[in-house]
């Protein structure tokens, strides 16, 4: 049997919660997903699943609603901590900490600080950790072996953020996603469509290429602004077309530990 594979067609770009109702959208389970996330040390926040249709195309809408508003600014280091402190899987702690860590060198980079020095204003919150958590979630669940993307849609405008109006792509957008060289289009868009947090998604775990693949599950994960086009992320999850499995795939635990070089393109995980 060939390896599993995901190829995700961001035409309308990606944020954690569109990655989150793509997954649900093609098969995984939601219990599964709140009981993975029941490992991390982390209250004030709950799931909402509904279905969603945007210009005749049904899908799925996925918000991670605040329970308790006030929430602290956390920085890299308390995050990677409540991480390892978890009861989550080695795989899914360490992708989510491979995650985070993509998101700190970037906002590091663009405030000329050390990730040390980072607090995570917009992506500190308890949305994003569960976002995070829950991409890694549903990768070990859905047993997929690599994810692929497509090139991301480059819009203009503004956005309001912590540290004022800010252009869009936001500047630690474009800093994680110029690292690994990924392909963008020009989209007539004004606002927001790659995320912050949808970057480091596929910065840490993707290529940038379409495979050759089987569909076998298709979803549609939905984000809330209404565009000319239907406002979707497209998770494509099958096999790698004639292909095998040569038992030289590495597991991304191990990628992951390599901080130095976590930005080169791996399988993410090793099915056993």
């Amino acid at each position: 049997m060939s390896d599993k594979i995901a190829y995700l067609d961001c035409h309308s770009g990606i944020s954690g919660d569109m990655f989150l109702s793509a997954m649900l959208d093609a098969g995984l389970a939601l219990e599964a997903l709140r009981n993975g996330l029941a490992a991390l040390p982390v209250e004030g926040y709950q799931i909402k699943q509904e279905p969603f249709t945007d210009q005749g195309i049904r899908g799925t809408h996925v918000e991670v609603e605040l329970t308790e508003k006030e929430q602290p600014a956390r920085s890299f280091t308390d995050i990677a901590a409540l991480l390892e402190g978890s009861a989550l899987s080695p795989f899914v702690r360490d992708t989510a900490i491979a995650i985070f860590r993509t998101l700190g060198e970037a906002e590091a980079k663009v405030h000329g600080v050390t990730i040390e020095e980072i607090h995570f204003h917009e992506v500190g919150a308890v949305d994003a950790i569960v976002d995070i958590t829950g991409a890694a979630i549903a990768i070990e669940e859905l047993g997929i072996t690599q994810l692929y993307a497509s090139p991301l849609p480059f819009t203009r405008g503004h956005l309001r953020m912590a540290h004022g109006l800010m252009p869009v792509p936001a500047p630690a957008t474009l800093e994680i996603l110029r690292r690994v060289q990924a392909p963008w289009l020009p989209s007539p868009i004004e606002g927001e469509l790659v995320t912050p947090t949808g970057a480091a998604i596929l910065a840490t775990l993707a290529r940038f290429q379409m495979p050759a693949m089987t569909m076998e599950q298709i979803g549609y994960g939905f984000g809330k602004k209404r565009l000319i086009w239907p406002n979707c992320l497209r998770a494509c999850i099958g096999h790698a077309y004639n292909s095998y499995n040569q038992g030289n795939s590495h597991q991304v635990v191990k990628q992951h530990t390599d901080h130095e070089h976590h930005h080169h393109h791996h399988p993410v995980q090793e099915i056993r």
